[in-house]
């Protein structure tokens, strides 16, 4: 228990059309049995009891059509992001998306043509490849270097391969896999780089709200406000809360431009709102603060199990988590090949993680383990890791 919320009970997930369970033994061949499932970015964690309050009142009334009025949703995001980040938004700003892989898409749609360049700082979330390819557009990877164990943008990297076909960035903010917390300088000179070359800068900002003590997320808006009007802010309660089944999220774009330029896509698409997601985050906007800081802390001490278990096997290490629940471990130290790492992961170990290359470059030789899940499971695998890799200690 951690300040009255239980986030040790452990519930099998198992035959619930689960992506995270049910599917990590025939795309890893990790066995459904007796499997750790650590690589899609869900947790394994009752939201606030509230959520599931408003959703057993929908289900009790019974009829479930289309969603309408939404001034509620939209009170409780702007009181939200006031509230946990700073940020004063106001309601026209608000955009819903199906999900922030969506919205990203909506992006890529509003902001370039076919055949410009995209930006990524790579290795990142594995998604943004896929759909920037899927929408005809060229990735054009700017690696990050590693400054003091830590991701850092180079963006002098960056301008010297731009060509002036690229038409957005998308940055992940707080980081995934490496959960770096950009600071709010780094932000700016981002932007101000974006400003130059034209580009629009997209914060896809899913995981701001899972910032680990001591941390402090920068709203990319609040970071450059000098430029806002190159600036798209995507959030959601999906990561912070347990809620990407729900598949509601949304963009917040302040200068009305931009925003016009979005809602071209966004009607074209056919955007509706998903009923279900839409009452599961307002519930959990306007009850979930407590539940958020007790989560937090038992995030940090599941870190703190894995990290250090991980830095007692030579030749790992993993870099050091600011923020998000997934934990980014390197693998190169040992010198094997990747087959004979995933070997011992996947069949030693009997733990599904995502493949570091997946990433994009730099992601070679890195898998990324989700620890949003009851501690007595993280210490698990920990012990099947140094099992898997005992020879090397």
């Amino acid at each position: 228990m951690t300040d009255g919320f239980d986030f040790d009970r452990v519930i099998d997930r198992r035959g619930t059309h689960c992506a995270k369970w049910d599917m990590m033994e025939p795309l890893y061949g990790v066995p459904a049995g007796d499997g750790l499932a650590m690589w899609v970015a869900d947790m394994d964690f009752l939201p606030p009891r509230e959520v599931n309050e408003a959703l057993a009142a929908a289900v009790a009334h019974g009829i479930h059509g289309y969603y309408g009025d939404d001034a509620s949703l939209r009170a409780a995001i702007c009181g939200w992001m006031a509230r946990r980040h700073g940020w004063r938004i106001e309601p026209d700003w608000i955009l819903n998306c199906h999900g922030l892989v969506s919205g990203t898409a909506l992006c890529i749609q509003a902001f370039s043509e076919p055949g410009d360049g995209v930006v990524l700082f790579t290795p990142v979330y594995h998604a943004f490849h896929k759909i920037i390819r899927a929408n005809g557009r060229t990735i054009v990877q700017c690696p990050l270097a590693i400054e003091d164990g830590r991701y850092r943008m180079d963006l002098d990297r960056l301008a010297g391969q731009l060509t002036g076909r690229e038409r957005l960035v998308i940055l992940c903010s707080p980081h995934n896999p490496g959960g770096r917390v950009w600071t709010a300088r780094e932000i700016a000179e981002l932007a101000a780089l974006c400003a130059e070359r034209d580009m629009v800068l997209v914060s896809d900002e899913v995981h701001h709200d899972l910032t680990m003590p001591g941390q402090a997320h920068s709203v990319a808006a609040l970071a450059a406000p000098d430029h806002i009007d190159r600036i798209v802010v995507l959030a959601a309660a999906s990561k912070t809360f347990g809620l990407a089944g729900g598949m509601t999220g949304f963009a917040i774009i302040p200068d009305a431009a931009l925003r016009r330029r979005f809602s071209v896509p966004h009607q074209a698409n056919g955007a509706s709102p998903n009923r279900f997601g839409m009452i599961m985050t307002e519930a959990a906007y306007t009850h979930g603060d407590a539940w958020l800081d007790a989560l937090r802390r038992y995030l940090d001490g599941n870190r703190r199990l894995f990290d250090g278990g991980i830095t007692a096997i030579p030749g790992l290490r993993s870099m050091p988590l600011q923020a998000t629940y997934l934990a980014w471990v390197d693998f190169s130290g040992t010198g094997m090949a990747e087959a004979e790492i995933l070997e011992r992961v996947e069949r030693r170990a009997r733990i599904a993680a995502n493949h570091g290359p997946a990433f994009g470059q730099g992601g070679e030789g890195w898998l990324r383990f989700n620890l949003a899940m009851p501690r007595a499971r993280v210490a698990e695998a920990v012990r099947r890791l140094q099992d898997a890799f005992a020879d090397l200690q």
